[in-house]
């Protein structure tokens, strides 16, 4: 069964506009990619086949076919569909075109797929605005994002609708759209009798990163400079790179993305890979992610995962911060990479950052004992008559200056908290440590 997305009276290609919206799927068959969701008995085929499309949330990359999907589900329930940008509109905008969806649905029982564009850029506002009218079946709202919607979308919204994620295309999946705006006459390239290198394609789906419309803008600008080259209608690879100029990352340094980078490159770390450390450290900062954020986060893992075990990690990325500090980009980049390096190939721990929780643990939970008497300091005569001070041994008029006495409140008396591992410097400090407790 073919599912026309749109009309057939207005079914005639387009004539004009970018190549990427000219070469839109106008059918389900024509979809290609996000076969979890459109291959047979997969949710949204099936949902489609049913005629009753729920409210959904489209989440995944640019170019996925998000805004093409929506325009499917509209074309195949007969419903009008209509496109809002959420960096546009307002609720004002939104009211009148749930009023009219609303005068619609009553007079001939026309359904209105709403498509919000950018959805995560709607306020807590702007979102509730649509709440009553999903709710009655108003409109069908369908949102595309490429932000996770558990940080960007209202909880209200997200129990009303159902969440897609949508996948990056594979670089076969993109080879074949390249391919196809290349063959087709009506729609593509096809009359432009182009003929394209190996090399060429290749570099178009290494630079499409799984981004379709990335892909078919720089076919059609490759095409364009191909045109005006020695050898008209010969796309080569260095056409393409012509036409690419620098990609452009997919990153936002307050979304999703932030957060799996930033913790790509602490485990990498954690793991002791320098190489993928290295790789993920490059990818933030070539994406524009502030060096001295990822600073901070350099100093918080020489404390957190490396420790005592190699005490000179956080004076390295403390020098890190500084370098960069003082130096700027790109100079200052290499003393991070430095660091980078050094914390990845360091020996590791967690003990110090384990035992400091367990403390604050005690400290939330246990009841706020006084100080113990004999290790309070006496500066008035009236606090030394009280006992403060009293009977507190001095360490270093012991041997190896330590000597047993309790410094923890009396409900905590015994409480071990800081427990070394064997690796680096923290296997001089267990040592240690357990000879002075044999001693007790």
């Amino acid at each position: 069964m073919s599912l026309e997305l749109f009309p057939r009276e207005s079914s005639a290609p387009r004539k004009s506009g970018p190549l990427a919206d000219r070469m839109r799927p106008r059918t389900l068959e024509e979809v290609v990619g996000q076969t979890h969701l459109l291959g047979p008995g997969k949710i949204l085929r099936v949902t489609l086949m049913q005629g009753e499309i729920p409210s959904l949330i489209l989440w995944g990359p640019p170019g996925t076919g998000k805004t093409s999907l929506a325009m499917l589900v509209a074309a195949h329930v007969k419903a009008v569909f209509i496109s809002f940008s959420a960096v546009t509109s307002g609720i004002k905008e939104i009211k009148e075109v749930i009023a009219e969806a609303g005068r619609r649905l009553r007079g001939g029982g026309q359904r209105t797929v709403l498509f919000v564009d950018e959805i995560h850029r709607f306020n807590k506002a702007q979102q509730d605005a649509f709440l009553p009218h999903v709710e009655r079946g108003t409109i069908t709202l369908i949102g595309a994002t490429t932000e996770n919607p558990s940080f960007e979308v209202i909880a209200p919204l997200l129990s009303r609708a159902k969440v897609l994620v949508l996948q990056p295309l594979t670089d076969p999946e993109i080879r074949a759209i390249v391919e196809r705006a290349l063959q087709d006459v009506e729609r593509g390239l096809g009359r432009s009798s182009l003929r394209m290198a190996a090399e060429a394609m290749e570099a178009i789906v290494r630079w499409a990163n799984g981004d379709a419309r990335a892909a078919l803008n720089l076919l059609e600008l490759a095409a364009r400079l191909a045109a005006a080259s020695p050898d008209p209608g010969q796309i080569t690879a260095a056409i393409v790179e012509e036409a690419a100029q620098k990609r452009s990352l997919l990153y936002d340094k307050a979304g999703e993305e932030h957060y799996n980078l930033i913790s790509a490159l602490h485990k990498s770390l954690r793991g002791s890979d320098p190489d993928a450390a290295l790789y993920w450290l490059a990818r933030m900062l070539a994406s524009g992610e502030d060096p001295l954020y990822l600073a901070r986060r350099l100093i918080r893992f020489a404390s957190e995962d490396v420790g005592n075990a190699d005490p000179q990690a956080l004076s390295l990325a403390v020098a890190a911060k500084d370098a960069y500090h003082f130096l700027g980009s790109p100079e200052g980049e290499l003393a991070l990479a430095q660091c980078v390096t050094y914390l990845a190939t360091a020996p590791k721990s967690n003990a110090v950052y384990i035992a400091f929780g367990e403390a604050q643990a005690d400290v939330a939970s246990a009841p706020a004992e006084p100080v113990p008497l004999h290790i309070r300091n006496a500066p008035t005569p009236l606090m030394g008559e009280l006992g403060y001070g009293k009977d507190y041994k001095y360490a270093h008029d012991y041997e190896d200056a330590h000597v047993e006495q309790d410094y923890l409140p009396e409900r905590l008396r015994g409480r071990t908290y800081y427990r070394p591992t064997g690796r680096g410097l923290e296997a001089d400090i267990q040592k240690r440590l357990r000879a002075w407790r044999r001693k007790a």
